[in-house]
Parts: structure tokens; C-alpha cells; sequence
């Protein structure tokens, strides 16, 4: 009776870490720009900004740090520097570096992606 019980709380750790191990799985999410505002805008988290260091030049939001994704193996040396566990919010100038940025981040173990789907253009219009 003891080694079935055993086994029984084996199969219970096994499941719950697994369980646990499930939710650190990575995911890409788009969001708007009153997402960006509420979550972003002021507080301390990893906003890149994947423009030329040209266009970074003409404006960006907030504190955004440039890391150029045309200048693709700078770009992976310089992403690796943030933290993959925490989220990381990136936007570009008119929306289709993010997605190819955010695939490749993601295959490089960044866990929580943000893509500003409305991009800078988005952002500076309304400005």
C-alpha cells in the first residue's frame, strides 16, 4: 500500500510540474496602442525599438532602446542582453520587421513578446 501511494504522489509531482513547465511556454501577442499606453508608457520594461538607427533618430516612444533588425546578427548578439523571462515589448515603422522579429526572438527563448501592431507610424500620427 506504501509504494502505491508512492507512486501516486510521483504521478501527482510529475503532473504538476509539468503543468507548471507548460505555463513558462513563449508566445507572441500583438497590441494596440492603448495597450502600449496602459502597460508601457512610464514603467520600467523592455521596449525596443527594432527601427534603422535613421529612423530611431527621427523620434520613438518613450525610453525605447534601438536595436536594428535589418542589421540581423548585431540584432541577435544585442537582444540576448535582455531578459527572456520577463516581457519584452518591440514595435517597428509600419509593422513587418515585428513579425519576423518576433519569431526569431521567440526561437531565441524570449518567453513574452509584445508586438505594437500599430508600429511608429501609428504612434507619431496621432502625435
Amino acid at each position: 500500500m506504501k509504494s502505491l501511494l508512492n507512486v501516486a504522489f510521483m504521478s501527482f509531482c510529475l503532473l504538476w510540474i509539468s503543468s507548471c513547465e507548460s505555463e513558462q511556454e513563449s508566445f507572441i501577442k500583438k497590441i494596440d496602442k492603448e495597450t502600449l499606453i496602459a502597460e508601457v508608457i512610464g514603467k520600467d520594461v523592455q521596449l525596443i525599438d527594432i527601427r534603422t538607427p535613421e529612423e530611431y533618430r527621427k523620434g520613438y516612444i518613450d525610453d525605447a532602446i534601438n536595436i536594428d533588425f535589418l542589421q540581423e546578427e548585431t540584432f541577435k548578439k544585442d537582444i540576448q542582453k535582455f531578459d527572456k523571462n520577463q516581457p519584452i515589448y518591440i514595435y517597428c515603422r509600419s509593422g513587418g520587421r515585428t513579425g519576423r522579429a518576433s519569431k526569431l526572438m521567440q526561437q531565441m527563448g524570449f518567453k513574452k513578446i509584445f508586438d505594437y501592431s500599430g508600429s511608429y507610424n501609428d504612434w507619431s500620427a496621432t502625435e
